[in-house]
């Protein structure tokens, strides 16, 4: 019997998958931010830091598919609890991680691990992790998984203050064009030197982030943009 997503699929997740589209709705060149531009992107991370805790669902590069993680996370704590799932039921679980690493659950003698079944939602994911016990979660420290990366970037998203629109307006990020995600406009900008893409709507909420890797690998994170009632449980963190 395979085992689920536990520790051995977890350090496996280094396989390389095509890149996810991207395609913007207009056919603009790059060009530098505009003063109003800027001024949105210093406001994100203030805006993710006060809607925190929210839903995101990440998405990154299998070898042959994708691995998907929908939770919730609590830029405040640095936490996030949630599933995973790679369309394989079994390869498939709950999943927290934080700023040092990530845990999984701990499987049960006979090799399974549960529950297995899909929840129904992200918040019904998240109460299945709180009624764990503490030691049924294993951990391990981050590594060069293209998962692992995408998990470490919903954790990057969000400050306490706005940041500084002028260091913005200098730091070589350019406005890509515009998109649209459930029908609604989105500006999106890139992040300077580092192979980020931001999307964000006129108030400065940030909607998607998409990541490059190596040999053509992408990751994405899609946040709700909506404050969450579903609060981060604390046995995955919790002493035995």
């Amino acid at each position: 019997m395979r085992s689920p997503w536990t520790w051995t699929a977890l350090v496996a997740v280094t396989g390389v998958c095509g890149a996810l589209p991207f395609l913007l709705a207009d056919g603009d060149d790059p060009r530098p931010l505009s003063a109003d531009e800027a001024r949105r992107m210093a406001l994100t991370p203030l805006h993710a830091y006060r809607d925190s805790p929210a839903e995101v669902t990440v998405r990154a590069p299998l070898p042959g598919g994708t691995a998907v993680v929908r939770a919730v996370v609590d830029e405040h704590r640095h936490r996030a609890v949630g599933w995973f799932d790679t369309g394989d039921a079994a390869e498939r679980g709950l999943l927290a991680w934080d700023g040092a690493g990530l845990e999984v659950a701990r499987p049960k003698v006979d090799g399974s691990a549960g529950p297995l079944a899909r929840p129904a939602s992200t918040a019904e994911a998240v109460r299945d992790a709180a009624r764990l016990r503490p030691t049924a979660w294993i951990r391990r420290g981050y590594g060069p998984a293209s998962l692992d990366t995408a998990l470490r970037l919903t954790l990057s998203l969000a400050a306490a203050r706005p940041d500084d629109a002028h260091r913005i307006a200098r730091s070589g990020r350019r406005h890509l064009g515009t998109d649209r995600i459930d029908g609604r406009r989105y500006d999106v900008f890139s992040a300077g030197d580092a192979p980020l893409r931001y999307w964000i709507d006129g108030a400065g909420r940030l909607r998607r982030v998409r990541e490059d890797l190596d040999d053509d690998r992408t990751i994405e994170v899609d946040v709700t943009g909506a404050r969450v009632r579903t609060a981060v449980p604390e046995g995955p963190w919790a002493s035995g």
